[in-house]
């Protein structure tokens, strides 16, 4: 975690009830939280949609994980199509 930082400075609402943070927060989407009136606190965010909840489930991470770990350690080998064709057209399943 970097250093803390903890400054103040002088910002313009504009005409248009927009405030600049700098260019290297671009982009950035972040939560505005009014605790009192007057009062802003604005902090950075990482929002997941809604459809995409989903992905982010312990369970899901785990199994991502497995995976992973699984590729990590399995050498690549080729695929003989014909027998996958085959073992598909018997309904029947492939060893991993």
């Amino acid at each position: 975690m970097g250093a803390l930082l903890n400054y103040q400075v002088i910002k313009s609402i504009g005409v248009s009830g927009q405030i600049s943070l700098g260019k290297e927060h671009a982009g950035r989407q972040v939560l505005v939280e009014m605790p009192e009136p007057g009062v802003w606190v604005i902090r950075t965010a990482k929002v997941i949609p809604d459809n995409e909840h989903w992905m982010h489930t312990p369970t899901l991470k785990k199994d991502l994980s497995a995976a992973l770990d699984w590729a990590k350690k399995t050498p690549v080998r080729a695929t003989d199509l014909s027998k996958l064709k085959k073992a598909k057209a018997n309904g029947t399943k492939r060893k991993a």
